[in-house]
């Protein structure tokens, strides 16, 4: 079974969009959506540098912009029938949602853009930020956490932690990391998944709730621990609890290896899940889709595993 991956924030990179905007239909289909969220995702997801991206308000729907586009390539001319499930991590959650029927692609990037602003001005009230932490004891990480008054808020499985919290503290960690682990400070603007995007939460629930929403027509897992979803209010509801709450993506990591996934394709802007997956799946065979040059070998795991079942059927 092939499950597709959507990632988060700070998987950004400068000009990311480029190559999949070089087909017109997409560049079409893009800039309708710019013009629906009042944010120019062909320009930013083209020209625009790191620094400009890392704005919470725009990296978020370019991200699930950039997922949505890859998902329409690699599920093209009937291989959507060849996929097992998909998951999203945090925003990553809303191309997951897009992608298996729950939202309509144009409400899930308009929703996420909600999502992102209110995220932005959570985060502009006091200085927050987060960073990743790899490896070392898990009491003496616990211990430094405690002593910098941070919290994980993502728990990613593979040896990695991402933490937030007040942005000097950020800053002391990363400057005195506990033993044998490295801490990374991460390229968001804010201390996502804590009580510090309480207001956020606020903000985007009742538009949530406004949206209009299916079941899912794929299997979807959810952050929030980990667990499949078949009932699509409440997968929306769990993305909107998710601002404020912790990400366990180490949980779906969990549940893949429990429903026997063989493989795993990551959409653009990829890398981040796929370099989990090496770590806490050992032995899945895996692509990240980073430009359209990397679909074909993601298009023949897809249809290796359905070659497989047919197999076995």
């Amino acid at each position: 079974m092939i499950v597709v991956v959507a990632p988060g924030q700070g998987s950004q990179t400068p000009g990311f969009l480029a190559p999949w905007l070089e087909d017109a239909a997409v560049r079409d289909r893009v800039g309708a959506w710019s013009e629906a969220i009042g944010v120019d995702l062909v320009s930013h997801g083209t020209e625009s540098d790191a620094d400009t991206i890392k704005d919470t308000a725009l990296a978020q729907p370019l991200i699930v912009a950039a997922g949505l586009v890859t998902a329409d390539a690699l599920l093209a001319d009937g291989r959507r029938a060849l996929v097992g499930g998909v998951a999203g991590h945090s925003v990553g959650e809303f191309t997951a949602a897009g992608i298996a029927g729950i939202l309509e692609p144009s409400d899930a990037v308009a929703l996420v853009a909600e999502r992102g602003r209110a995220m932005a001005d959570a985060a502009a009230l006091e200085p927050t930020s987060m960073a990743a932490v790899l490896g070392g004891d898990a009491d003496e990480v616990a211990a430094a956490l405690t002593t910098h008054g941070l919290v994980p808020a993502n728990h990613n499985g593979g040896g990695q932690t991402v933490v937030a919290g007040a942005a000097d503290a950020i800053a002391a960690l990363v400057a005195d990391p506990p033993a044998k682990a490295r801490v990374i400070p991460l390229a968001v603007a804010g201390a996502f998944h804590t009580r510090y995007m309480a207001p956020a939460v606020e903000r985007v629930a009742p538009v949530a709730a406004a949206a209009t929403v299916q079941d899912p027509t794929l299997p979807i897992w959810t952050n929030a621990d980990g667990s499949l979803v078949d009932d699509g209010r409440r997968f929306v509801d769990l993305m909107v609890k998710q601002i404020a709450n912790p990400v366990h993506w180490d949980a779906v990591m969990e549940s893949f290896s429990g429903a026997g996934v063989t493989g795993i394709i990551e959409l653009a802007p990829a890398g981040a899940l796929v370099g989990l997956a090496k770590r806490g799946l050992r032995g899945t065979p895996t692509v990240a889709i980073k430009t359209p040059d990397d679909l074909p070998a993601a298009i023949d795991l897809l249809q290796s595993a359905g070659q497989e079942a047919a197999a076995t059927a």
